[in-house]
């Protein structure tokens, strides 16, 4: 008796772990999934992700390979890349209405600001993303256009991106350069019951990294302008040089 008690406890215990190891895969595969199917909704782009990996017993999770493309008309491959992402989450709350993330850690992601100094890809990005969630508060005249599935709502307590670059792109100047991305920390992000969507976090952080890289770009090309280093020889004169400027300062001027 004592041993058929001992083989149903093992194949119990098998069985939960086959469970638990099974649950852990289809967790994996439906954040990639979700990923790859719904984001090329929201930014009208192509969006790639690696590879997910999730611990149902500690919370903590990674994803890596994250390719965001850039939006048509522009010529560099990707508008963002992100090589790691580190998360820490409430285990239990996967299985309710708002997953509650405890901390996202980007690191390292290469965003591009490519620009022909009459629209920028980010701010484009950003507009999609705006459709998609129905305006913003800058344009609540922007027409709502039928927002991707939502899905659980989420809540994300700290979000930092660190060890960004930012490559600067200008095809009229015939030249780029990379520069530092400054540190973004966001808190409190879908705090309360009704929690945030994945288009909505993802869009409030674009707007943060928009601003940031803008700032930085910004510089950049203004001294790529005034120096004229990189400019095509048959855009030297100064009427080209006073037009680029212009056009630059333009630019900056409009909103996303």
């Amino acid at each position: 008796m004592k041993k058929i008690i001992r083989i149903v406890l093992i194949i119990v215990v098998v069985l939960i772990l086959l469970g638990l190891l099974a649950a852990h895969l289809f967790l994996d595969g439906a954040i990639k999934r979700g990923v790859e199917t719904a984001g090329p909704k929201l930014t009208k782009t192509d969006v790639k992700l690696s590879l997910v990996s999730i611990s149902l017993f500690s919370g903590s999770g990674k994803m890596k390979g994250l390719v965001i493309g850039n939006p048509e008309g522009f010529k560099s491959p990707s508008a963002i890349q992100v090589g790691t992402a580190g998360l820490d989450l409430q285990p239990r709350s996967i299985f309710s209405d708002k997953v509650i993330i405890r901390s996202i850690v980007v690191e390292g992601p290469e965003i591009t600001f490519e620009s022909d100094l009459k629209s920028v890809n980010l701010k484009k990005l950003l507009n999609n993303l705006e459709e998609a969630t129905g305006g913003s508060e800058k344009n609540p005249a922007a027409p709502k256009q039928p927002e991707a599935k939502a899905g659980k709502k989420l809540e994300v307590d700290d979000f930092l991106i660190k060890g960004g670059k930012i490559h600067v792109v200008v095809p009229v100047l015939n030249q780029s350069t990379t520069v530092n991305l400054p540190e973004i920390h966001l808190q409190d992000l879908g705090k309360g019951s009704d929690g945030i969507t994945a288009a909505e976090l993802s869009k409030r952080i674009l707007e943060v990294v928009v601003q940031k890289a803008e700032e930085q770009a910004s510089g950049v090309i203004a001294d790529m302008v005034k120096g004229g280093q990189f400019l095509s020889k048959d855009m030297t004169s100064s009427n080209a040089v006073e037009k680029v400027s212009k056009g630059l300062g333009d630019l900056l001027k409009k909103k996303p």
